[in-house]
């Protein structure tokens, strides 16, 4: 079929065509050799298209200006254009698969058609993203390069479709996840420990504006109302960890911003999660009209051991000791205001994970760029670009490890059986 087509590819508009065409391509049990095959004859088709046109070329130099082969071209890219139009989201899908031959040859096929101009660039810029996180240094090197030129031809398209390029880089890293029930990390596992999106940030980091914009876009997914998943969290924060900042303006711009996402989110969660208990320990009691004024009386002991039990334990230190006996009393206390309905504590334990990320992010980023607690404190995103523009003096051997994300993720917390350990575990969590 594929070289049926090259001779007349007036035959891929056909619907069989489209449609076997597109079905092998989008249909994940479909056989890869056939993925491969098809992904192939799209590729000879513009390999030799492209061979056409440039001998057409040369022709036309020799001929002198006889003809009008500009016209010619415009015919024959116009088909070229055509084709690509009708199977370019499958192709282009066919980088979120498991195997690294198909995402090539899909590679393959798209960097034919840009550097042919066959389509817009911007609908395959958050896929080349993507494909920039691949293992393989080829495949990244050649996605990071036809960003690099995109970036030449049309500035800030790039910078308009970074968040969506992330976002699809998780899905790619998930396709390739070779064991499913460890998370999806989002640096590379060698000495390096660089950010899978660092080419993505180095072409943003340059324009402050794009760069900052960018940065609160990630923030912004750790908020609860976003409703991103963890694992997705894990990846933002691993990336935010390790990219290749310069100045101290980098870094210190996003704790400034975690402090204000946390002293929102994180009241806001810690409320939500106390009104949870006080609500249901009400229903529970539901006091007859002859027990009002007994239980009248006991309200106000009862409200103050009920606060205290669903104050978080930071809040307490000042009068509670350390010892390990106060520790258990306070979950004990929690434990009894605990609602039977556990949706509200898998909510808290799902939405928590991003407050705990970001509070690890911040101690990270502090910790590898030597701040101390005052710099960090009097930063202001609205002072002059000069005063923060010295660079970073990383220090080495420090890495990004949220364990109780990681332990959050492992264990599937979010879709175990709720048992008294489970309880248990939420419970400290809030306390701590």
């Amino acid at each position: 079929l594929g070289f049926a087509f090259i001779q007349h590819p007036s035959l891929m508009f056909e619907q069989e065509v489209k449609t076997l065409y597109n079905s092998i391509l989008s249909d994940k049990n479909c056989s890869v050799n056939l993925k491969i095959q098809v992904l192939k004859n799209l590729q000879t088709y513009l390999q030799e298209e492209d061979t056409r046109m440039q001998q057409a070329d040369r022709d036309w130099k020799k001929v002198a200006k006889q003809e009008d082969l500009k016209e010619m071209g415009d015919i024959s890219s116009g088909m070229s254009s055509s084709i690509m139009q009708l199977y370019l989201k499958q192709v282009l899908e066919a980088f979120f698969h498991t195997q690294s031959s198909v995402r090539h040859f899909a590679l393959n096929v798209i960097a034919l058609t840009l550097n042919q101009g066959l389509i817009h660039p911007v609908q395959c810029v958050p896929y080349l993203i993507a494909m920039g996180t691949d293992p393989e240094p080829s495949m990244r090197n050649k996605a990071d390069q036809q960003l690099v030129e995109i970036d030449k031809k049309y500035a800030g398209f790039i910078h308009m479709k970074a968040v969506a390029g992330m976002k699809m880089s998780y899905q790619v890293q998930q396709a390739i996840n070779t064991c499913p029930k460890d998370p999806v990390r989002g640096f590379r596992h060698d000495e390096s420990s660089s950010a899978l999106c660092s080419h993505l940030y180095s072409m943003i980091r340059g324009n402050r504006q794009h760069r900052r914009a960018f940065l609160i876009s990630l923030l912004n997914l750790f908020d609860d109302t976003a409703k991103t998943e963890v694992n997705m969290l894990l990846y933002i924060a691993d990336n935010l960890a390790c990219f290749p900042y310069q100045t101290q303006e980098e870094p210190l711009f996003i704790m400034h911003h975690i402090d204000i996402t946390l002293s929102v989110s994180g009241s806001n969660l810690l409320q939500s999660f106390k009104e949870s208990m006080v609500k249901d320990k009400k229903k529970e009691r539901k006091p007859s009209s002859d027990e009002e004024t007994e239980s009248d009386s006991n309200s106000g002991s009862e409200s103050e051991s009920e606060e205290e039990a669903s104050k978080p334990r930071r809040l307490r230190k000042r009068v509670d000791s350390d010892s390990d006996s106060d520790e258990e009393n306070d979950i004990n206390a929690v434990m009894k205001c605990l609602p039977e309905n556990s949706a509200p504590l898998i909510e808290f334990a799902n939405v928590s994970q991003g407050i705990l990320l970001l509070l690890m992010l911040k101690q990270h980023l502090k910790n590898l760029c030597g701040f101390s607690d005052s710099k960090i404190q009097k930063y202001s995103p609205s002072e002059s670009a000069k005063v923060y523009d010295k660079a970073i003096n990383r220090k080495t051997g420090v890495h990004f490890h949220p364990k109780q994300t990681l332990d959050f993720l492992r264990s599937d917390m979010a879709n175990s059986k709720i048992t008294e350990e489970v309880k248990r575990s939420i419970v400290k969590q809030y306390l701590d």
